[in-house]
């Protein structure tokens, strides 16, 4: 299962995941984009089990109700791959106080993956692999402002940034709490997608003689997904060009405890709770 696969690395991973014989669900929001993604994924693959599922991440309880029809409609699932994120400039706040940034990619991406958990160690080797990003380097947790109630003037970049270093963390903590699943991150590297040319359109500007291919970006996550030599390291660990490297700079000043690290998730447990009903 791969988020946001219809364009990107998201699609990068789910056709050469295809090309390699497996069997690829396609979590996607945009209907007419998935099923455009699907075609092209069958012709040049020519394998025939795609599957498109149509899913706003912004939505818990629709997240949270997807994940368990989709476990109780099949025997197992191999691998899920978080890809699906957004980098939205604006706050917005949805009927239920979620900012969409935090909900999207951060909650969105933390209720499919625990919905999904029991499903996943149906398999013989069940992975999460957490598409995450090198602008989690220069954030620390904040686990007081969630929501970036606080932010002002409200910065997408920081709250996207923000997100991602939570999404380590996640994966860090799942880790420890459920050593049956491997958990990896990984960063892409800075590569040209159509999320990077939306979102962020000067950097793109400026950088895109520099910016890698998306399947260049998509290639550790591949790797991560389906080969046995990733297996071989320790689970909770964040790649990148398909080594593990530090989740902080030198001389440091974003790490945060074990303790609070652990308090954070309990927060997502928390709000995952309420949006269960």
């Amino acid at each position: 299962m791969i988020t946001g696969a219809n364009s990107g690395i998201g699609k990068c991973v789910a056709l050469e995941v295809a090309r390699r014989g497996g069997e690829v669900h396609m979590v996607c929001r945009n209907q007419q984009n998935a099923e455009k993604t699907k075609s092209e994924i069958v012709e040049e693959s020519c394998n025939q089990n795609i599957y498109v599922h149509i899913l706003d991440l912004s939505q818990p309880r629709n997240v949270y109700k997807f994940a368990k029809d989709f476990a109780a409609s099949t025997d197992k699932l191999d691998v899920l791959v978080n890809n699906a994120g957004c980098m939205v400039n604006s706050r917005e706040v949805d009927g239920d106080g979620l900012e969409k940034n935090f909900a999207t990619n951060t909650l969105g991406t933390y209720v499919l993956t625990k919905t999904l958990l029991p499903l996943l160690k149906r398999s013989a080797k069940p992975r999460v692999i957490m598409v995450s990003s090198g602008g989690m380097l220069v954030q620390k947790l904040n686990s007081k402002d969630l929501q970036f109630e606080s932010m002002s003037p409200f910065d997408g970049t920081l709250a996207y940034a923000q997100n991602k270093r939570q999404q380590i963390i996640v994966m860090e903590c799942l880790a420890r709490e459920d050593p049956d699943v491997f958990f990896a991150a990984m960063h892409p590297g800075w590569a040209d997608t159509p999320a990077v040319r939306s979102a962020m359109p000067d950097f793109y500007s400026r950088m895109k003689e520099r910016l890698r291919s998306a399947e260049q970006g998509a290639d550790t996550a591949v790797w991560l997904a389906v080969s046995e030599a990733a297996l071989k390291h320790a689970s909770g660990l964040f790649f990148q060009d398909r080594s593990p490297v530090s989740t902080h700079l030198p001389l440091a000043w974003t790490k945060t405890s074990k303790d609070e690290d652990e308090k954070f998730v309990a927060q997502l447990n928390e709000l995952m709770e309420k949006f269960k009903n």
